[in-house]
């Protein structure tokens, strides 16, 4: 791990739609959603959601350490650098009800970011208002075809990447691999750009960040091809109703097995508790999740089912 990879700019093309494994929704798949309940999600134990802010812990050079700050957003500092996924510190988001539980971080507490890493353009997981915070100058690792909305706002490191691509930023190399998904954020642009997960390999550790996925044959590929994968964050809320969600969403169980599929050590819970966004119950996704790997018989110490703001730590 850690060999300098030299970046070069993909190939950007006119739509990734030939990614895509499954067709997305149809009008009448839309219609029968709304007319069976639409995407209205129970809420009424949101004050169940675990909260912990408590900051983030000092590490050294040789650690690895992830805050949950919310959502698909980690604070990773790991081979003495700080990297962000998916950052999303506003309180609103287009189309979905107000924020369930506070960001785990203040913004104003984290340190200097040596490189932001955004998986897919969808509001909850490409969010404008975060970005602008950002220094202009901050490294910033993009899908192919989302590097023009970010030059577009003055970002001056901006590295556009096709799946299995790689690059070296602050001493960590940094793969772009395939994630079961699709991309939009207006009504002229789906598909125009990819969408993925990403690696993280540093001198001590590596890491994975599903970004927004459905169950899929790519985690035993990306399982093959970046073997010894310490901790995968992957999603595990957003999945109800199944008939519509399943190709783009994972459900708990499915994470868990995802998590095998990679050969990953541990798994990092992430995209629930946060914006309501499907039907299950708030806190279903966290009850589901434990459930499945304790039957799967794998060490519970290894399911760092986090609170809101709770950190864990690898130490070498």
């Amino acid at each position: 791990m850690g060999v300098r990879t030299e970046y070069r700019q993909p190939v950007i093309q006119p739509s990734y739609a030939d990614r895509l494994v499954a067709p997305l929704p149809s009008f009448r798949d839309v219609m029968r959603l709304m007319w069976t309940g639409g995407f209205r999600g129970r809420v009424e134990d949101a004050d169940r959601i675990p909260v912990l802010r408590c900051g983030l812990p000092a590490v050294t050079a040789q650690d690895t350490a992830l805050t949950w700050v919310g959502h698909a957003t980690y604070v990773v500092r790991t081979g003495g650098a700080t990297v962000l996924t998916d950052p999303v510190w506003s309180a609103r988001i287009p189309g979905v009800p107000r924020r369930l539980t506070p960001p785990g971080v203040a913004f104003s507490e984290l340190p200097p970011i040596d490189a932001v890493l955004i998986t897919h353009n969808h509001y909850d997981h490409l969010d404008a208002p975060t970005v602008q915070r950002l220094p202009r100058s901050t490294p910033v690792l993009v899908p192919a075809g989302l590097g023009r909305w970010f030059r577009r706002r003055g970002f001056t490191e901006v590295f556009e990447l096709d799946w299995w691509d790689s690059v070296e930023v602050a001493g960590l190399v940094f793969d772009f691999a395939p994630a079961q998904h699709w991309s939009r954020r207006g009504p002229r642009d789906t598909c125009r750009s990819l969408w993925g997960s990403w690696v993280i390999s540093g001198p001590e550790h590596r890491l994975y960040h599903a970004g927004d996925t459905g169950y899929g044959p790519h985690f035993a590929e990306i399982g093959r091809r970046y073997p010894g994968i310490d901790v995968a964050m992957v999603p595990i809320g957003a999945y109800d109703p199944r008939w519509f969600m399943k190709p783009v969403h994972m459900n708990p169980e499915e994470a868990v097995q995802a998590v095998a599929d990679l050969g990953a050590r541990a798994a990092a819970t992430m995209h629930w508790g946060t914006f309501v966004l499907t039907r299950e119950p708030v806190t279903e996704p966290l009850t589901r999740v434990r459930k499945a790997w304790r039957e799967s018989g794998r060490d519970p110490r290894d399911l760092w089912d986090l609170a809101v703001g709770e950190s864990r730590a690898l130490r070498s």
